[in-house]
């Protein structure tokens, strides 16, 4: 595996990494599609014979399942794609596919380029500011004084320096509560790939530059903070490399977006009280934020006064068996494509078929495509050039890497769940609440009614009066059953 494998971004790839013309998201999958059910139907599950030839494609590294006669078919039937290859690396570097898997540039120096001292600086330093009070107003149904498009310092998954991005929106009604106007941190449900999708992007541009709907469901939430004279902090979680679900990075760029906004405002929001929420892709952000904050920023502990986290994933084992070869597998696929962005050690075992829709225009979509595309139940086995992938030893080692369940949360917890979700399984987000408050965690659970969307509704009101209770300064309560 090549854990040394830097990720570092470098302007002279853009060119290289701009959609094919003629190549359609729609089209691409439907030949995806149609290719795999023609193997499937020619093969079955015939075992080699002995006097053919070893089948072609990638060889099967090392402690890994063998590839199937599937996955073998594919390869040797689907070309892999074409990639600028730099003969300088040495035989097997993945850094070519590692570039063509990533966003596309936005076209914006703020999102895309990356600046040569990320290294000298500090864990929330302000890189740049700017102004997007006139296109950020055009996004909300209540007044605004401000908003401010924040790049900082900011921390890989695998702890080298990078950057993020953030929004802060100050209300243009004044505050008349008790002490400086408090901040809500929002963590948007991004779930995209693509950088244009981001919250920061989207007001920082106009509404019909490469909008993203997806966020609108949201947005209410937004407006209400703001009507109550709450400022609203929106990070861009998924972080530089666009890496949905992956919550060390989401951890990292929330918690230096606070401390973001404490730099460039100090006067301000210095000693301002924030607490951070999050709803299903937005929650793996806002709970990381939780489980991070003692040893990544130990400096906000007094500072970030509660995370509230709603249809929360905590267990990506489970919720990888049980999206895989059902109607969310479109999700699952997204995913990893987006954690190997972070993770590149994944991508050797990705076959030619993973390796052709991972660098297609899917690598630029929104997330109101990766649902339709897990529509005919697409198994993880289609995209690799392992057996039983999902339980292979690179799995396993990731799902280690992305699990924060053994770390206990610095900020009392409030979690909430539908009572009637099908993606999400409340179990895992109830033994998470349990293991929280053994280790003395003030929290929260609720159980409101139905299924996942319906359950961001019904949440609402009782995390609106939690949140209030927190940036008032009300001591955080606890319904954690008492010790046996």
């Amino acid at each position: 595996m090549i854990k040394s494998f830097r990720i570092v971004h470098n302007r002279r790839y853009s060119r290289q990494l701009r959609p094919r013309k003629g190549c359609g998201l729609v089209r691409a999958f439907l030949t995806v599609v149609v290719s795999v059910l023609v193997g499937c139907s020619l093969l079955g599950n015939q075992p080699a014979r002995a006097d053919e030839d070893p089948p072609g494609g990638p060889a099967t590294p090392p402690g890994n399942p063998l590839s199937s006669p599937l996955q073998n078919w594919i390869n040797d039937n689907i070309p892999a794609p074409f990639l600028p290859v730099d003969p300088r690396q040495p035989a097997g570097d993945q850094s070519a596919l590692w570039r063509a898997v990533l966003s596309p540039p936005t076209g914006d120096p703020t999102f895309d380029e990356w600046p040569a001292n990320l290294a000298d600086l500090n864990p929330g330093q302000i890189i740049e500011s700017r102004d997007v009070t006139a296109t950020a107003g055009q996004h909300m149904a209540t007044p605004i004084g401000r908003a401010l498009l924040l790049k900082f310092r900011s921390t890989s998954a695998t702890g080298a320096p990078s950057f993020g991005t953030a929004t802060l929106i100050i209300p243009a009604a004044g505050w008349n509560g008790p002490g400086p106007r408090p901040v809500e941190v929002n963590a948007l449900p991004i779930n995209a790939l693509g950088a244009h999708c981001t919250p920061g992007y989207q007001l920082s541009h106009g509404i019909l530059d490469k909008p993203n709907t997806d966020l609108a469901w949201f947005m209410p939430a937004m407006w209400w903070a703001l009507g109550q004279g709450h400022a609203v902090l929106v990070p861009d979680h998924e972080g530089p490399l666009m890496a949905y679900g992956e919550p060390n990075v989401a951890g990292h760029v929330m918690l230096d977006s606070i401390r973001a906004v404490r730099n460039a405002l100090s006067a301000e929001f210095g000693d301002s009280r924030y607490v951070a929420i999050g709803y299903s892709g937005g929650a793996i952000a806002s709970y990381a934020t939780a489980m991070l904050q003692s040893e990544y920023a130990p400096d906000l502990s007094n500072v970030l006064t509660g995370v509230a986290s709603g249809g929360l994933v905590t267990d990506y084992s489970d919720m990888a068996h049980r999206f895989n070869g059902w109607i969310a597998s479109g999700i699952l696929m997204s995913v990893s494509l987006a954690i190997a962005r972070e993770h590149p050690e994944m991508l050797q075992y990705m076959n030619h078929l993973g390796q052709l829709v991972a660098t297609s225009p899917m690598r630029d979509m929104c997330g109101d495509a990766d649902g339709p595309l897990g529509a005919v139940g697409i198994p993880m086995d289609v995209a690799a050039n392992i057996g039983n992938s999902l339980d292979s030893p690179i799995a396993e080692e990731l799902y280690g890497q992305l699990d924060l369940t053994n770390r206990t949360s610095g900020v009392p917890l409030y979690i909430y769940h539908g009572a009637w979700d099908p993606w999400i399984p409340i179990q895992d987000a109830q033994r998470m609440y349990g293991e929280q408050c053994s280790r003395g965690v003030p929290a929260v659970f609720r159980v409101v009614p139905g299924e996942h969307l319906i359950g961001y509704v019904t949440g609402y009101p009782g995390l609106d009066e939690w949140i209030n209770e927190r940036l008032g300064g009300a001591p955080a309560p606890s319904e954690c059953p008492a010790p046996r």
